[in-house]
């Protein structure tokens, strides 16, 4: 029988009535504490915070929120706040019982530093509870930031201009952190902003926070965040920002032997039309710095999906998140779309934007001319303008109200146009102090010519009760099966999609036979996934019986995976081997472990045995890394393999993947990313040397070079040059 079609809905539009209608929970005051005011006195950045205005800063005290909420602990930790019209500064005093045993695994900026001790700061600059910045910094001055736009994960490739320096003492560390209005937007005039502090000692798997101190509370969630005053003169100077830079490109055609030489101007250049909305011009946009995609292998019939790293798309884009969880499942705007197709880079000769916020309500606009250009298969691809058109409003405090726009398609050749809005209400305070969300969607795009006459709507909607001991959702999707956002991702359109999980994770006491373990989480997944008839194309459940995080900070786990896949048309799995229609039954157990990210020498192992669709498949993934003991120097390599035995045929398939990397300090790196798969037959190298001169102000060197195996015979291989390019890019930043 086919599933109701519009019951979701209704589910959906009576859970958001009833938690709207009624009044959470009554909780405790935030807490709230005042900057120091600094008009002639000067910092000098080194971490040890000797400057006279510390001792008049008021010291906010962090209180341990795990494992142990509320509890004293030894890492007794102190944060000041201090601004002048033009800065904002953090000071951080970290005391350690022993500063020799402190985890560091990077130097290099936006480098991994989850095994790390480190200090983290969320801003609400707007004073909307949503949204915001988020900064971290860890023993060795490695710096991370990010953007906020919902509660649980921060877009981590956000690259603000902000500095921080570390200093080590015999019982503590500390930290100071300045950074300026101008890499900010905010509300001009508004004395006091939301905040939070955290600190991280990885030994001991301890955090520290200064308000919500509990399990069930994120960081991100900036509805939990204390107050912080004395903010009000801050001001944004005229608000102008110049980014030029400049390019020299080498490129090497194989196997001609000829090279190529190129050279290119371009740069940034924004304006804040208010303290809160800035405008943003790009011209002959170049992206020689973005690190390239880490490769996958791919045992499904759908496009993999790989997220942005363009500093340009990256810049206020929690203004263009839609919808609630919905992942990888639909985005009507995928700014990978814009640039770039087939992994091939089209010219971007100018773009605009617009992100911010103007009272109550969200705006981000982006409008990019590219250039036509012929790709290496032969097309054509057009010049065209591709827009995209976000808004939302907060209607309460807890509930977001939003729609969005795209338009154009990247090959400019078709006529494409997306519409869609969302509905998201959060909270942090059923029962006392639980999460609850809920959120809606619907969306629609034209008929572009030869798509055929289908649905080309979607709707969803998701429920999420997110908590430390229980955390647990249910979620509905259909998607049409001509909806074709072409600035957008939807990798399974013409499907309905029901998926649900619920986690218990206990945490056993340390007086009883189960001390040695942190935290068990005993999963249950299930999705099910039908077609626009009905039919039943996906569906699996997932038992995780096992899942234990050690007091070590090690984990190992064990995953039962029954599994219904049913094939409307032919399947080529691998080279030479093609799964027939039909229904396929099969059962797999997978087993993992992985050390703790705090050790200096890590290790990862997992292993997935049973049946997979007409055969059988085994696969194993490892991974080693070893990092040296001040993050200088890191080193890494893993290995993912599938073996197939199938009646259509055998395969194996390798993808091999080494990471180096050299920092000589926070401020300059060397990494390189050496990859190899089987499926395509082709190594790649990345080679990038980051410098920056000061904040702001970075040179680039980057050298890709690639390698392809050639059959020329059953008895010989050969691996020949097939791509290289050399790329030197200097980027300097003006601001008045």
């Amino acid at each position: 029988m086919r599933e109701s079609e519009t019951h979701p809905v209704v589910v959906a539009w009576l859970c958001l009535a009833v938690f709207v209608a009624t009044p959470d929970a009554a909780v405790a005051q935030e807490p709230a504490a005042s900057a120091v005011l600094i008009i002639q006195e000067a910092i000098r950045l080194d971490g040890r915070l000797d400057e006279p205005f510390w001792r008049r800063a008021a010291p906010i005290r962090l209180t341990q929120q795990a494992p142990k909420a509320g509890e004293a602990t030894p890492f007794e930790t102190t944060v000041r706040i201090a601004a002048n019209q033009e800065n904002l500064y953090f000071a951080f005093e970290c005391l350690d019982p022993d500063p020799r045993q402190l985890a560091v695994h990077t130097m290099q900026r936006d480098g991994d530093v989850a095994g790390d001790d480190f200090v983290s700061i969320a801003l609400d600059t707007y004073g909307d509870r949503r949204t915001g910045y988020f900064f971290r910094v860890n023993a060795s001055g490695a710096r991370v930031d990010g953007l906020i736009a919902g509660p649980e994960d921060p877009s981590l490739d956000w690259d603000g201009i902000w500095d921080a320096r570390t200093h080590r003492a015999a019982d503590r560390w500390t930290i100071e952190v300045t950074i300026p209005t101008r890499s900010l937007n905010f509300t001009r005039g508004l004395d006091a902003w939301g905040a939070n502090f955290e600190r991280n000692i990885a030994r001991v798997q301890t955090v520290l926070r200064w308000t919500s101190p509990t399990l069930d509370s994120f960081f991100y969630d900036l509805s939990r965040a204390g107050t912080v005053t004395g903010l009000a003169e801050l001001k944004q100077g005229l608000g102008l920002e110049f980014s030029p830079y400049t390019t020299g490109r080498s490129r090497k055609n194989f196997p001609v032997g000829d090279r190529d030489f190129l050279g290119a101007v371009g740069g940034d250049f924004s304006y804040r039309v208010t303290s809160q909305l800035a405008a943003v011009v790009t011209a002959n946009t170049d992206f020689a710095e973005t690190e390239v995609d880490t490769r996958q292998l791919n045992l499904t019939r759908f496009e993999l999906f790989f997220p942005e790293r363009r500093t340009f798309f990256l810049e206020g884009s929690n203004q263009y998140q839609f919808g609630l969880g919905l992942e990888d499942k639909f985005l009507p705007f995928f700014s990978r779309r814009i640039g770039l197709i087939d992994g091939e880079q089209v010219p971007i000769d100018v773009g605009v934007k617009l992100n911010g916020r103007v009272g109550r309500w969200n705006l981000g606009v982006l409008d990019v001319r590219t250039r036509g250009t012929t790709l290496t298969s032969g097309e054509r691809v057009r010049s065209t303008n591709l827009f995209v058109g976000r808004t939302s409003v907060d209607l309460t405090e807890k509930l977001r109200v939003g729609s969005i726009v795209t338009n154009r398609s990247p090959d400019g050749v078709q006529r494409n146009t997306l519409a869609g809005v969302d509905a998201v209400y959060r909270t942090s305070e059923l029962f006392g102090d639980k999460n609850f969300f809920v959120g809606m969607w619907g969306a629609a795009t034209t008929r572009p010519a030869g798509s055929g006459n289908g649905n080309r709507a979607g709707y969803g909607i998701k429920v999420d009760y997110p908590n430390d001991r229980w955390d647990c959702f249910v979620s509905f999707h259909q998607f049409g099966e001509s909806l074709d956002p072409a600035l957008g991702f939807v990798p399974r359109p013409g499907i309905h999609r029901t998926d649900w999980a619920c986690e218990f994770r206990p945490r056993p006491r340390k007086d009883g036979p189960f001390g040695w373990v942190r935290q068990q989480f005993m999963d249950h997944r299930f999705y099910r996934i039908t077609n626009h008839q009905g039919l039943v194309e996906s569906q699996r459940f997932s038992w995780v019986p096992v899942n234990v995080q050690m007091e070590s900070g090690d984990r190992f786990s064990v995953n039962w995976l029954p599994t219904l896949e049913n094939l409307p048309v032919p399947f080529e799995i691998a080279d030479g081997v093609t799964l027939p229609i039909g229904r396929y039954r099969f059962d797999r157990l997978i087993g993992e472990f992985q050390t703790s990210p705090n050790r200096r020498a890590q290790f990862g192992h997992t292993s997935g045995f049973g049946t997979f669709y007409s055969g059988t498949l085994y696969q194993q993934s490892n991974y080693i890394r070893y990092t040296s003991a001040n993050g200088g120097w890191q080193a890494g390599v893993s290995v993912e393999q599938n073996f197939g035995e199938l009646p259509e045929g055998h395969f194996v398939q390798r993808l091999w993947q080494f990471n180096t990397t050299y920092a000589m300090s926070s401020y300059t790196s060397l990494t390189s990313f050496l990859q190899y798969d089987s499926v395509s037959q082709t190594i790649g190298n990345n080679l990038r040397l980051r410098w920056t001169l000061r904040p702001g102000n970075d040179l680039f060197i980057v050298w890709n070079r690639g390698w392809k195996r050639w059959y020329l015979s059953p008895s010989e291989r050969t691996l020949s040059p097939d791509t290289e390019l050399l790329a030197v890019k200097l980027r300097w930043t003006f601001r008045a």
